[in-house]
């Protein structure tokens, strides 16, 4: 599903970003990568939404190299891929029904089938009292949840959350992750960036340990 080949990603500072990344993460597979901040968790994560490219190595994502498609092909993956980032990125001037249409909009997806879909996602989430609230008006934890929901309307084959829970307290953190339980249940790859070892605690998951952009 997703293989990294000694990846690494330079900004143009003397301290790449990541350093030699080997990593291959299987369908349907959950996992955790941690470390520090500033350790490439976010950089590796983009490298997966295909948002950044390596500045050197090869990283395959659905059996596609980076590298080597065009635009119109990197649209199409990225189609399938849902992310949650740490500060939500809902517009503020939308409700909470067109923030999670919008990721369906851009598809070209009738109307009529947004509204089905939309009203889906937000009653499994239980949002479906909040569709025509805005972002202001919702909590931290609702606020998520209408992320997640935005994430996965296009029934993603992988699913991205960096630092899902970092605002949220304990009670909303087990909400949260229960849902991503829920999400990866599906039969959805699940890859989860945090600094948390509270969320690792206890984990039977497979975890991945950056440092200064390295595995360790």
């Amino acid at each position: 599903m997703i293989q990294l080949f000694r990846v690494y990603k330079n900004f143009g500072s003397k301290n790449p970003a990541l350093i030699d990344i080997n990593l291959e993460v299987r369908k349907g597979e959950f996992v955790f990568v941690t470390g520090p901040s500033g350790a490439g968790k976010t950089t590796l994560l983009k490298i997966i939404l295909c948002s950044e490219r390596p500045t050197s190595g090869y990283a395959l994502v659905n059996g596609r190299n980076l590298s080597r498609i065009n635009d119109k092909e990197l649209a199409f993956l990225r189609r399938k891929i849902g992310v949650v980032f740490q500060d939500f990125k809902l517009l503020p001037k939308r409700n909470v029904f067109q923030n999670v249409a919008l990721a369906l909009e851009i598809t070209g997806v009738s109307f009529s089938i947004i509204r089905k879909r939309v009203h889906q996602t937000l009653r499994y989430l239980g949002l479906a009292d909040k569709e025509g609230c805005y972002p202001p008006q919702l909590s931290g934890g609702e606020q998520q949840r209408v992320a997640i929901a935005r994430a996965i309307i296009n029934n993603p084959l992988i699913f991205l959350a960096d630092e899902p829970t970092g605002s949220l307290d304990p009670d909303l953190t087990i909400e949260i992750m229960a849902l991503l339980r829920e999400i990866h249940a599906r039969g959805t790859t699940v890859i989860v960036a945090t600094h948390s070892q509270e969320l690792l605690r206890d984990t039977t998951r497979r975890v991945v340990n950056l440092n200064k952009g390295r595995i360790v």
